[in-house]
């Protein structure tokens, strides 16, 4: 059935039956991003990449629900479709390594804003296809107006590797209108385990990426000799140290006040 068939009246309230969608995607992206920005201003590795929402088409609203069966010319039409679609609204988190998809669920299955009431892990049994991702049914409440109204919606949670892959599959499945060639399909299967390969690859260095190198245990030691030399003017000597020693490890000085206080006296002038 075409949307055309849909009652008009259906049609010109399906504009306000998603604003509260809308505006649901809105807030919760800002909730997830301050998520990342929180790790950030605290000096520490985010989770989270980016993040990215979207409220269902209309078109692609009412084909899904005439799927579901959903009789358009009941007048309780508004509470099927929000009852039985749980992702009309839509937000994608992505991350870089599979242990930070597993940390980013769990930062959200402790929040009290969000109620989780279905995780599918499609990372421990991917589909058939080979997608991978965790899908998450949430309820979240917006005040709309005057009005409280709890919705729901869908989190999706990737590695930028499973992200590429599902943008290319969803991007051949709309050019074959869901119909891809089994050759297609086979390259298509081959690329995910390709892509799932390098996730646990770059997951098993992930901590060795993140850690920062370890710190010269004489460090302290050569820190107050450059700090003597400053005072006594030497710059030039000062700097060559500083650079042979203490350039790359600013990392370090983060969690050790006398190092950062050195680092920001002399770093920033020696660096």
């Amino acid at each position: 059935m075409k949307s055309t068939q849909v009652p008009n009246r259906v049609l010109n309230n399906l504009v306000h039956f998603l604003a509260p969608y809308e505006q649901a995607v809105d807030e919760l992206k800002l909730k997830l991003k301050g998520i990342k920005y929180g790790f950030m201003k605290r000096g520490r590795y985010s989770p989270i990449e980016f993040v990215v929402g979207r409220v269902k088409k209309v078109d692609s609203l009412i084909k899904k629900a005439q799927e579901k069966g959903i009789d358009f010319t009941r007048n309780d039409w508004e509470e099927d479709l929000a009852r039985e679609i749980t992702d009309i609204a839509g937000l994608r988190v992505v991350c870089r390594y599979v242990d930070d998809v597993r940390e980013v669920q769990q930062l959200l299955q402790e929040r009290e804003d969000i109620v989780i009431h279905d995780v599918k892990d499609y990372i421990a049994s991917p589909k058939d296809s080979g997608y991978r991702s965790i899908h998450m049914i949430a309820s979240y409440t917006v005040y709309h107006g005057s009005e409280k109204i709890t919705l729901l919606c869908e989190i999706q949670i990737r590695t930028l590797g499973m992200n590429f892959w599902a943008t290319n599959e969803h991007e051949l499945r709309y050019k074959y209108a869901g119909n891809i060639p089994q050759n297609v399909m086979e390259q298509l299967h081959e690329a995910s385990l390709i892509t799932h390969q390098l996730d646990v690859l770059m997951n098993n260095l992930r901590q060795e990426i993140l850690t920062p190198q370890a710190v010269d245990p004489t460090l302290e030691e050569k820190l107050e000799e450059i700090f003597s030399l400053y005072v006594k003017q030497d710059l030039e000597s000062a700097a060559a140290l500083y650079r042979e020693h203490v350039s790359g490890f600013e990392q370090a000085f983060q969690d050790n006040p006398k190092f950062k206080m050195i680092y920001d006296l002399l770093g920033k002038r020696l660096g």
